[in-house]
């Protein structure tokens, strides 16, 4: 017998011995083709190699579709901090014509649930799980070592991005991200929890990571590299992202039209800092002239005309802690007027960015097959601006401030013309968002009740989905929505991603709604927890309790906190099936279902490592358990740019000394260092040979040192030695040339937590928003000299 026909029979028989040989103990097991296993096994190879080209056959693998036929694109929009009761769409006071538009063209729904807060919502919608199951009871930020509360989506729970990439889609996600722990934000990573990380999968990231950033000067990330927004008066945040997100669906097309794709396009709006051109918001004056109170009638008037609530709603009462209209003096209503119109005047401008994409669909002729949820929103309406504010940290930190303070402080920078724009981080009035959460009680980071947890969402499948005006009032959450997704698609969550075992899923698919508004509620139980305020869903009644902080009121919260036990909490009771707005309490009346419900809520809380109660707060009775770098040593030099503050040495409220060896030229001019932003920082420049440094405040007050001799050419030390008892206390601040002391000056107050939420440490220059007015025209004012090194160390 020929032995070339031998051999290759023997190698055709080894391929097939080795294809059928068992799977070591030690190896992976191989993915089953209905994708309970993640990622697919490979497709074999449909040639045949043999011991010679003439022996051999050549043909092309072709990779299995997973998915069914015409399987839809999927965009979903989030939008930031704005609650039930503000669009127009369905009785509100603000101009949302693309969500008018989706929801012509699609359904409803009026009794759709969030976390009451931003990265848990955000991290239940990407996963499908309830959020501390996944790590994320509270923001990024707020992190603390309890399994559901470390800022960490496990591998154990896949993302959209991630299950769906193994299908065959294309991802992007756009805009605000805040999922990723605040100490792997650095150049450094890791990068396995970034948007495009190997943790969470999408393929394409454009955004910020932080929870919220400037709309005018933002710290955005193309996947894993910083840019630098372009310092103009034309440029805004909001309309960079529909502009990206148009460009990639045109690459989309033109590289990979075969593939479905999957957007995620969370915009920073309408979360603080409020920025928007003054046009947007001069629509909106004198359209609020007569206050939060009455604008909350008018809207609830509004829900019941368009028949968006019940005939039968009630419309509930102010908290006593929060300031009625009337009360609010003369002088400070123009204030307090401007901040509303600023926030609505943002709001519209971010709904017509969302139009841009749609049209987009359009014009690419897929939006017939295309799903859009649109999702009013990850919380309700925000009350961080407590009293208003122009610089929203301020409330953060626990800084008490009069409006009197604020509005004096903002005349020194142009007046109310200054609101809105790049040298404030202003938030309006909380009980501007009471209004804007009509008809329920409460704001953002009250999870016990609607005003905190319930939003408007719009899905629209022209294709599948019979328009519909009449709302779906089924329970349900966001952790429903990948569910829902994978029914859509007919994916069976995976069991192993990655070789990870996979948590179960928590969320109901919502698919029985599409073609029935009325058709009976599949969501039996689902619990709330934030901060301590928490409620129970099941099986139409809801029970839940206030818990100890007051978002509208931080500060008064702390001794509540210090001395607060959940377990003496009073619990109100609600049957949601013929009281929508949880406006009438029955717990006196059926004490024995009360306590049924209390125990169902800690079962899952139990169930969902829930526990502690109110871990969220923590840090507010222990700020030194703050996430952080653990370092308490530095070399920098001019390279060192963009650190995030929170993994940034704490210059502004711990005792520190800041060496610089650098060499300066005739009249040298630029930022040797700054930490922070417009909003609140501090700065060390030197601005025509003179060294300057200040501290801002929070914007309400600027502490500033200035040398009275100029520094020579030439090699020089210059040393800032700061001096801070404890957090939040005054700082001794001196200042030294070469050993010798040229200024020093003393902080009456300075910041316990952070400046900023997304600004940056920045060597030899101030990229971001400049800290100081000074340079702000001069921005991002450079060093013209050369920094050697700059040395941190914190005393």
């Amino acid at each position: 017998m020929n032995r070339y026909f031998i051999l290759t029979v023997a190698v055709i028989l080894g391929f097939i011995a080795g294809a059928l040989m068992p799977v070591q103990a030690a190896e992976r097991p191989a993915a089953p083709a209905q994708g309970s296993f993640l990622p697919f096994p490979p497709t074999p190879s449909a040639s045949v190699a043999g011991p010679t080209l003439q022996t051999s056959k050549h043909q092309r693998r072709v990779e299995k579709s997973r998915l069914p036929k015409d399987a839809p694109n999927i965009l979903i929009i989030l939008l930031d901090d704005v609650g039930f009761g503000l669009p127009d769409t369905y009785g509100g006071p603000i101009r949302t014509p693309t969500l008018s538009k989706i929801a012509d063209e699609g359904i409803s729904y009026n009794a759709f649930h969030t976390t009451a807060i931003c990265s848990p919502t955000r991290a239940a919608l990407m996963t499908g799980r309830n959020h501390h199951r996944v790590g994320s009871g509270t923001i990024a930020e707020r992190a603390v070592d309890w399994d559901g509360y470390t800022g960490v989506i496990p591998r154990t729970s896949a993302t959209l991005a991630k299950v769906l990439g193994y299908y065959g889609y294309k991802s992007a996600a756009f805009g605000k991200w805040h999922n990723t722990p605040a100490t792997e934000t650095t150049a450094m990573g890791p990068f396995t929890n970034w948007p495009t990380g190997e943790g969470i999968g999408f393929d394409y990231f454009y955004g910020f990571l932080a929870g919220e950033t400037s709309q005018w000067e933002p710290r955005l990330f193309e996947n894993f590299n910083p840019v630098e927004p372009p310092h103009n008066e034309k440029y805004h945040l909001s309309e960079d992202l529909a502009d990206k997100a148009v460009t990639w669906m045109r690459r989309h097309r033109a590289y990979a039209p075969d593939k479905p794709f999957f957007m995620y396009w969370a915009s920073g709006a309408s979360h603080g800092p409020h920025h928007i051109f003054k046009e947007w918001a001069d629509k909106y004056k004198g359209k609020f002239d007569d206050g939060w109170d009455a604008m909350r009638e008018r809207i609830f008037e509004r829900q019941k005309k368009l028949g968006w609530i019940p005939a039968n709603a009630k419309l509930t009462a102010r908290a006593d802690t929060m300031a009625a209209w009337n009360s609010i003096p003369q002088s400070e209503r123009a204030f307090q007027l401007r901040l509303i119109e600023i926030f609505a005047g943002f709001t519209e401008h971010v709904d017509v960015q969302v139009g841009k994409i749609i049209d987009e669909l359009e014009r690419l002729g897929i939006r017939d097959n295309t799903i859009v949820f649109y999702i009013w929103g990850d919380n309700g309406s925000s009350a961080e601006g407590q009293q208003g504010s122009i610089s929203e940290l301020l409330a953060q930190n626990n800084i008490p401030s009069t409006v009197e303070q604020q509005i004096a402080a903002l005349d020194k920078i142009g007046g109310l013309e200054a609101l809105g724009g790049p040298k404030v981080d202003n938030m309006y009035h909380a009980a501007w968002a009471w209004a804007g959460s009509t008809p329920f009680k409460h704001t953002k980071l009250i999870a016990s009740h609607f005003g905190g947890t319930r939003n408007p969402m719009v899905i629209s499948w022209p294709e599948r989905i019979k328009a519909d005006k009449t709302p779906r009032s089924q329970v349900h959450h966001v952790n429903d929505v990948a569910p829902t997704i994978y029914a859509i698609l007919g994916i069976k969550p995976p069991k192993v991603v990655d070789g990870f075992k996979q948590d179960p899923i928590d969320g109901v698919s919502m698919v029985y709604t599409f073609a029935n508004a009325k058709a009976p509620g599949r969501k039996r139980t689902q619990y709330f927890d934030n901060n301590g305020s928490r409620g129970i869903y099941h099986d139409g009644w809801y029970a839940c309790t206030f818990g100890p902080l007051v978002p509208w009121d931080t500060a008064g919260s702390s001794p509540k906190i210090v001395n607060w036990d959940a377990n003496k909490d009073v619990w109100e009771l609600y049957d949601l099936r013929g009281d929508f707005s949880q406006a009438d309490d029955l717990a006196a009346r059926d004490p024995k279902r009360l306590a049924k419900m209390k125990d169902l809520f800690l079962k899952e809380a139990t169930a969902n490592k829930a526990f502690p109660i109110g871990a969220g707060n923590w840090l507010r009775l222990h700020p030194e358990d703050r996430i952080k770098t653990p370092y308490t040593s530095w070399q920098f030099d001019a390279s060192t740019t963009r650190m995030p503050e929170f993994t940034a040495p704490g210059l502004g409220r711990e005792n520190n000394r800041v060496t610089i060896d650098a060499e300066f030229g005739e009249n040298a001019t630029g930022v040797l260092y700054a930490l922070g932003g417009a909003s609140g920082g501090l700065t060390l420049y030197i601005d025509k040979g003179e060294l300057v440094y200040e501290y801002n405040m929070m914007v309400i007050e600027r502490y500033t040192a200035r040398s009275k001799e100029k520094i020579g050419p030439g090699k020089h030390k210059i040393e800032v030695d700061t001096t801070i008892a404890k957090p939040g206390a005054p700082a001794e601040v001196a200042l030294k040339v070469d050993g010798a002391e040229v200024a020093r000056m003393t902080v009456k107050r300075t910041v316990p937590a952070a400046f900023t939420a997304s600004e940056t440490f920045d060597v030899g220059i101030d990229l971001g928003s400049p800290v100081s007015l000074d340079y702000f025209d001069r921005r991002p004012f450079s060093f013209n000299g050369k920094i050697k090194e700059v040395k941190v160390e914190l005393k």
